[in-house]
């Protein structure tokens, strides 16, 4: 096959600054986490929470993000780890690369929640603070791979195939990484732009990333040729993308219809302790209670003030009646009380 053009992998996995050798793969990752958490405040901010919350969410959301996505890595290609042959020790090297996002979203979640929970505020509208950040984070974190000459697809003549050389594949693939990256970028963007238009609120704009992420991961992985297990013909992180992208589309759907809008109050102010606004979900529910009962009342007190037929009938009677009737007809009233 006549190759028009390609670009080449790195040689090494390795960057050196100054003196000191750092791997490529690590390095992507913290430029991606620094980068999400920057943006991430920026956006609560906006949303009218206190600088510095994500930062110090990140503190519980990174690590348990970074162990979650190597536990999946491990669990689902437990082969390159446990089989003949290979040394378990391995598993625990994450800056040699692998890493799955579904395990990296599942365990930043649940550092997210244990942090939020310390701090009393809601998880949702956080998620959505940072989920463009999370995008393009993930769009910077996939050149690891291009460093480690991993994660590519079929052999191709493309004029931006890859060229890679790594004892395993020699010749040039599609760059699926590169396609993982900018697919990410246009998930950020997309995410921003929705948000804006629709004030997307309670977890819905994560919910768009979460999907939008998950439809292009589908064909993505449809093009690579590393090894994974099948099921049905199709890869597992396939059917993932499949099921968590219905599970992100049906909560778009009953999101929107239970708790439309966005939260007006996301975070206490500095001069008021944190613990005032459990959630923003259950003070708009209140705040949705309070006007019903405050309509409901203004409703019972117009009845209770509208005269009855009987008062009115009387009422007429005392009008038209003369002046020494209505004495004898009151005078037994007033004795009896």
């Amino acid at each position: 096959m006549e190759i028009l053009a390609s670009f080449p992998s790195p040689s090494e996995s390795e960057i050196h600054l100054g003196s000191i050798p750092l791997r490529g793969y690590a390095l992507c990752i913290i430029i991606g986490v620094f980068l999400a958490i920057w943006l991430g405040g920026r956006r609560w901010v906006e949303r009218g929470g206190r600088p510095g919350t994500v930062a110090d969410i990140a503190v519980w959301a990174v690590p348990f993000g970074l162990i979650g996505a190597r536990v999946y890595h491990v669990v689902t290609d437990y082969q390159l780890y446990f089989d003949e042959g290979r040394d378990w020790v391995d598993a625990f090297k994450i800056w040699d690369g692998g890493i799955g996002i579904w395990g990296a979203i599942a365990g930043g979640a649940l550092g997210a929640w244990i942090a939020c929970r310390r701090r009393g505020i809601a998880l949702p509208p956080l998620a959505d603070a940072v989920a463009p950040g999370i995008a393009f984070a993930q769009a910077i974190g996939r050149w690891g791979n291009w460093f480690n000459q991993e994660l590519y697809g079929r052999a191709t003549d493309v004029p931006w195939a890859v060229e890679i050389d790594n004892g395993l594949d020699n010749g040039t693939f599609h760059p699926t990484f590169l396609y993982e990256s900018l697919w990410c970028v246009g998930v950020g963007v997309l995410v921003i732009w929705a948000d804006r238009r629709f004030r997307l609120g309670h977890g819905r704009a994560f919910a768009l990333y979460v999907a939008a992420y998950t439809a292009g991961r589908f064909w993505i992985e449809y093009l690579r040729i590393d090894e994974a297990h099948e099921f049905l013909g199709l890869r597992l992180n396939n059917w993932t993308s499949v099921l968590v992208f219905a599970a992100a589309v049906a909560y778009l759907v009953i999101s929107s219809r239970r708790a439309p809008g966005r939260e007006e109050r996301v975070e206490a102010p500095e001069d008021e302790p944190s613990d005032a606004v459990e959630s923003a979900d259950a003070a708009e529910s209140s705040e949705e209670t309070d006007a019903a009962d405050a309509a409901e009342a203004a409703d019972t007190a117009e009845t209770a003030d509208a005269p009855a037929p009987a008062k009115l009938e009387k009422a007429a009677k005392a009008d038209g009646a003369e002046g020494g009737d209505g004495e004898k007809e009151t005078a037994p009233a007033e004795k009896g009380s």
